[in-house]
C-alpha cells in the first residue's frame, strides 16, 4: 500500500494533485456496484413493468452523463477527455442486480473516480425509478475491479467480496 498521500500540500491543505510531468497512456477502469431488491421489483425491471419508464435505459444514461461530470462533483478530480464509456447490468439471481462500468481515456491521469462514480449513479438511478414499488432496495456494494494504465500499474481484484 502506497502511504504516501498526494493530495495534501505543506500545509496539510487539500489540493488538486499536479499531473503535467505524467506520461499521457491509455487507462481504463472497471468498477462494479450490486443492488438487492423484492423478487417482484427485479422482474418488473427485467420486462420493463416499471411504470416511469424502461430502468436500465435511464440508469444506463444516468452512468454516462455521471462519469463524465465526475470532475464537478468530486472536488480533486481533473477533466478528462473520456474517449469511451459503458455500463452493463446483468442478473445473477432473482434478487440481485449487478451494474458494471467501464470507462477509458487516453490522458495524465486515471478513470477510476468516472468509474466508480458511472456504477454508483445508475445504481441510485434504479433506486430512485423503483423506489416506489420498493423502498428497501439495498445497493450493496460497490468498488473498482480492475485499472490499467498509469505510472502505478495494473490492479485486479483478487477477490470477488464487493
Amino acid at each position: 500500500m502506497n502511504d504516501q498521500l498526494t493530495h495534501f500540500n505543506e500545509q496539510n491543505r487539500a489540493k488538486m494533485v499536479d499531473v503535467s510531468d505524467k506520461d499521457i497512456t491509455k487507462r481504463e477502469a472497471v468498477a462494479y456496484s450490486r443492488m438487492v431488491m423484492e423478487k417482484e421489483t427485479l422482474v418488473r425491471i427485467r420486462e420493463g413493468r416499471v411504470a416511469k419508464g424502461d430502468v436500465l435505459a435511464v440508469a444506463q444514461v444516468a452512468g454516462v452523463m455521471a462519469a463524465k461530470k465526475t470532475w464537478e462533483i468530486i472536488p480533486m478530480c481533473h477533466p478528462l477527455p473520456l474517449t469511451g464509456i459503458d455500463i452493463r447490468f446483468s442478473f445473477t439471481d432473482d434478487r440481485t442486480l449487478e451494474i458494471e462500468a467501464a470507462v477509458k481515456t487516453t490522458g495524465k491521469t486515471g478513470v477510476e473516480m468516472e468509474a466508480l462514480t458511472a456504477a454508483s449513479v445508475a445504481a441510485l438511478t434504479v433506486y430512485d425509478m423503483c423506489k416506489a414499488m420498493d423502498k428497501a432496495m439495498v445497493i450493496e456494494s460497490t468498488g473498482l475491479l480492475r485499472k490499467t494504465g498509469g505510472k502505478s500499474g495494473d490492479f485486479t481484484r483478487e477477490d470477488n467480496s464487493i
